[in-house]
């Protein structure tokens, strides 16, 4: 494991970061909490040391499964990040229950790295009209907090403004090779950087949408190196090439998932990436540019939906359908994944169009207009017709296999 440096304190910290937003399921559905554990404590025992969690991942349980991971020693040996919502906050008073219920679900006894969450500049005012900046003081006098910092999903000029308004230990920024222009992008990062703030990067794979599958023709361009990396790998060396990267966080959450990361945090040291290589990836975000719908991440932060749309596997399957033009292939999938055959309904026509989720949207994608042509384009007419013709022929699937089979060998 590699390690880089916080600027202002001169702690070192893994450049491999483990995010506890995208954690493993069960084959049921729910959540794989032994395995979730697992495989956090195999990556801190190869050398990961920052872990990132938020009382919005997983709808709470994200800070209640990482204490029980961090249990038997382990939080000895982590750095943890939590963040303060602002959305949740409506008085001083909220900023300082808020944190030390926090502390008392964690079992921490206190929070490493403290960020305010997804700062925007109207949560960035309404915070600072609570005084928030002095509850980051007293935090950190009292020994809640040991590091403030925030993280960030606004424009450019918002972004240097907060940068500029207080002490900031580090911030954490999305960055990846399809965002070096997006909210602060590449220009924020070299000015967090020059004002000594160590620099976190959420989002390096996009929600995991620059890992697997490979469309054909981005496949066609990294088939052109002479060194043979996976996608995610070629993603994930890219941010850390670039030095004024401190760690890069990444949802992993399959044990290939994390060894791979692993041996990449091995050897990703900064501007490692060759003359042939850079260029390399400049081609293959061209080509995902050309071939996306929708700049969704993911995040889940529009999550839930009052109508019950599953919005990120809405755009998820739209983008994989225009990434991958198998139609119906991509029209089983939507009809399967969102669409009622498997589960509850959540596809795009159920969309009211209320807004709640373009609001705090961080990629400021105007959802509900972008769910009517997820619905023109993945559902159509007769999409209702289809759904029970599907369901009927998975039940017909379901009973066959229910059939006893006369030829099987007795045991």
């Amino acid at each position: 494991m590699l390690y880089r440096t916080v600027p202002k304190t001169g702690e070192s910290l893994s450049i491999l970061g483990y995010g506890f937003m995208r954690l493993p399921r069960s084959p049921g559905g729910g959540l794989d909490e032994e395995r979730a554990i697992s495989q956090l404590r195999h990556a801190i025992d190869e050398g990961v040391n920052y872990v990132d969690t938020s009382p919005l991942y997983h709808f709470g349980r994200s800070e209640p499964i990482l204490a029980r991971a961090l249990e038997d020693g382990y939080r000895e040996k982590v750095n943890i990040a939590d963040k303060l919502p602002p959305w949740s906050v409506k008085t001083r008073e909220d900023m300082d229950r808020i944190l030390d219920n926090q502390i008392r679900i964690l079992k921490a006894g206190y929070i490493d790295y403290y960020l305010l969450h997804s700062l925007t500049r109207e949560s960035w005012e309404k915070l600072v009209r609570l005084d928030v900046l002095s509850f980051l003081d007293a935090a950190k006098n009292d020994g809640r907090i040991r590091k403030a910092g925030f993280s960030f999903h606004g424009d450019p000029a918002t972004f240097r403004a907060i940068v500029d308004a207080y002490d900031w230990h580090f911030c954490q920024i999305q960055y990846n090779y399809l965002d070096e222009e997006n909210q602060e992008g590449t220009a924020g990062l070299e000015y967090a950087a020059g004002k000594h703030l160590a620099v976190m990067i959420m989002e390096p794979l996009r929600g995991g949408n620059l890992a697997s599958p490979v469309p054909n023709e981005v496949r066609k361009i990294w088939d052109e190196s002479p060194i043979r990396r996976s996608t995610a790998a070629w993603g994930l060396r890219w941010v850390w090439d670039h030095p004024e990267v401190t760690v890069v966080l990444s949802g992993m959450n399959t044990e290939a998932d994390i060894d791979e990361n692993l041996r990449e945090a091995s050897t990703a040291y900064p501007n490692s990436l060759g003359d042939g290589e850079r260029p390399l990836v400049g081609r293959v975000r061209d080509a995902y540019r050309a071939l996306m719908k929708v700049n969704c991440t993911g995040c889940s932060y529009c999550m839930p939906c009052p109508a019950g749309v599953n919005i990120p596997e809405c755009f998820a399957l739209y983008n994989r359908a225009a990434l991958f033009p198998q139609k119906w292939g991509n029209t089983l999938l939507y009809l399967a994944k969102v669409g009622g055959i498997v589960g509850r309904e959540a596809h795009a026509g159920l969309c009211l169009g209320c807004g709640r989720c373009e609001k705090i949207c961080p990629q400021k994608i105007p959802i509900p207009e972008r769910m009517r042509e997820v619905a023109r384009e993945m559902e159509g007419r007769g999409f209702r017709f289809k759904v029970t013709v599907a369901k009927a022929g998975f039940s017909l699937y379901d009973a066959v296999l229910r059939i006893p089979n006369p030829l099987r060998r007795r045991r």
